[in-house]
């Protein structure tokens, strides 16, 4: 009889482990399936074949170099989730309809979920433009904040992801100007992190910019449209740009229109860059 008791509490507790360890197992699959194969193309050394107009064909052949690397991340892109919970997020990155993913997710508690590793492209910025990149998939890691986009950001969570900024600065040496959001990117679209999202206490550890306390004013001739454009910001739709640059730096509105207290905060934001 305890043996059988005993055998009864062991698959109890092989249950309730297995129930844990599971739900992801099969997306850990894939994801192991998928970047098998993406090392099994990096690892081909296949030589050209090539003719020329005449239609001979031209000499080729593979000789490995010793100077190469990953590619290396140089943003990082900080989004909300919009979405009603971390379980439900995780659901979207794991399915393969929705065509999203993103490099971390970062729960209300504080808890961060690694989804992909960092040196891989993850699907996060979709249509977006910064400065002369227009494909920021390519060159940045894709932060998700799990928020409804209508409230403000949990302490720890904003702790939690100032821990994962600091190691990815650290890490990968990215820039202070290049921590943005993913409505910087992409201003007729997305307004994510929104106006609830702490940039001012980012900024004062180094991740991204914010105007000085005491501003100096703009200039009667200030162009603000050259100025958010060497900012960074896709000024084809000077409105959605306006906009995106007052959900950042401003957060007390985002109507298409500066006043003259926000032209005085792009004045001081623009010298920055």
């Amino acid at each position: 009889m305890k043996n059988y008791y005993f055998l009864l509490f062991a698959v109890i507790i092989l249950s309730s482990c297995s129930k844990k360890i599971l739900p992801y197992a099969a997306t850990n699959k894939v994801y192991a399936t998928q970047t098998d194969s993406l090392i099994a193309v990096i690892q081909k050394q296949d030589t050209l074949t090539l003719a020329d107009s005449l239609g001979k064909a031209i000499p080729s052949e593979w000789v490995g170099t010793v100077n190469f690397n990953l590619r290396k991340p140089n943003y990082v892109i900080i989004h909300y989730t919009a979405q009603d919970s971390l379980a439900q997020t995780i659901k979207t990155f794991t399915l393969v309809k929705p065509q999203v993913s993103a490099h971390y997710v970062v729960s209300k508690d504080g808890k961060i979920v690694h989804m992909l590793n960092d040196y891989l492209r993850a699907w996060h910025a979709g249509i977006s433009k910064w400065g002369s990149i227009s494909d920021m998939n390519s060159c940045s890691i894709g932060i998700e904040l799990d928020n409804n986009g209508k409230e403000p950001f949990a302490p720890a969570q904003v702790k939690s992801l100032l821990a994962l900024l600091a190691q990815l600065k650290k890490v990968y040496n990215i820039p202070t100007n290049n921590f943005i959001g993913h409505g910087d990117i992409a201003p007729p679209r997305k307004p994510d992190p929104g106006v609830f999202f702490p940039w001012a206490q980012l900024a004062k550890k180094g991740f991204g910019q914010w105007a000085d306390a005491a501003q100096q004013p703009a200039p009667e001739n200030f162009d603000y449209a050259t100025a958010l454009r060497l900012i960074g910001y896709d000024t084809s739709n000077l409105p959605a740009a306006i906009s995106a640059f007052k959900r950042h730096f401003v957060q007390t509105d985002d109507l298409p229109v500066l006043s003259c207290c926000d032209m005085d905060v792009l004045y001081n934001v623009y010298r920055k860059y």
